[in-house]
């Protein structure tokens, strides 16, 4: 396939509403927020979500999630999955290009492959089975970038108490104590994304036009099939997808203001926005709604 000849820049607007779309375990699991109470969906959530809609369409991801692995993949760990697909014989530019082919976001988000060999360091120093070991490290840039999205005004987070009586051991004749706990929720709240896919990049890693089509069909239906105790069904909704794609590899201008169309303007509680000031430079955006 020919590699991405366009760049691309992109935006994802969705809407929280009674959910909590990105909690933060190192504190007590709430909502991101950051100083001036603005809502966060980290970059790294919102490509997690992206790996698990793409798996879902068929096509091979490297970084599966345990509870959405692929049928007909046992492995267990990445370095499993590395040295299954490519072989023992792990290393160089030709390893490369074989993980580029063979996982979509590989060639999409890059990759760090970092593998032991399982061969022993001639170092006097190292006197255990561990410490002698070396390895190899490889690492691939990808063309795709997806940024943290952030909610246009600040979040309001209500926190619930609730108390579960489960019997965990014993022949369930007797009640298991009560155990305390909380949750979180961000009751209402537009949040934006902004990404783009370089094609000098593209050239690297095989990332082709169909690649790129296949994100962009994908991106609308983001929370689909992600639903959980704290994202009920319903609760997380892609409003619409805007998407800028240039007449050529180094575009006509740079993504930061093909962005600020959409992020220097208002965006309404239905992701209304001025579409007239989205066309930065001459490049006018294709508006693609929510699934």
């Amino acid at each position: 396939m020919t590699p991405l000849q366009n760049k691309i820049d992109f935006a994802i607007v969705f809407r929280v509403k009674h959910a909590n779309p990105n909690g933060d375990p190192l504190n007590g699991n709430r909502p991101r927020t950051d100083y001036e109470g603005l809502g966060e969906v980290t970059d790294v959530c919102l490509k997690r979500k992206l790996r698990d809609r793409l798996l879902e369409a068929g096509h091979p991801i490297f970084v599966q999630s345990d509870d959405r692995r692929a049928k007909g993949d046992e492995y267990k760990s990445l370095t499993e999955r590395a040295k299954g697909v490519l072989g023992d014989k792990l290393g160089g530019a030709e390893t490369a290009k074989l993980a580029c082919t063979a996982w979509f976001d590989v060639r999409a988000f890059g990759q760090l492959f970092a593998i032991k060999s399982g061969k022993k360091a001639k170092k006097a120093e190292a006197t255990d089975d561990a410490a002698g070991d070396t390895g190899i490290s490889i690492g691939i840039r990808g063309p795709v970038s997806i940024q943290s999205a952030f909610s246009v005004e600040p979040v309001s987070v209500t926190s619930t108490q609730i108390t579960k009586s489960v019997s965990g051991e014993g022949d369930g004749s007797t009640r298991g104590s009560d155990t305390m706990g909380m949750k979180h929720r961000v009751d209402a709240g537009i949040y934006a994304s902004y990404g783009s896919m370089n094609p000098q990049l593209a050239e690297r890693t095989g990332f082709s036009n169909e690649d790129a089509e296949a994100i962009k069909k994908l991106l609308p239906k983001l929370f689909e099939n992600d639903a959980s105790s704290a994202r009920p069904e319903g609760s997380m909704e892609v409003l619409k997808v805007i998407w800028w794609q240039h007449d050529s590899k180094a575009g006509k201008c740079s993504s930061a203001k093909v962005h600020d169309g959409l992020r220097k303007q208002e965006i309404g509680p239905n992701g209304e926005v001025d579409e007239a000031r989205l066309g930065a430079c001459g490049v006018v955006p294709e508006i693609i709604p929510g699934f």
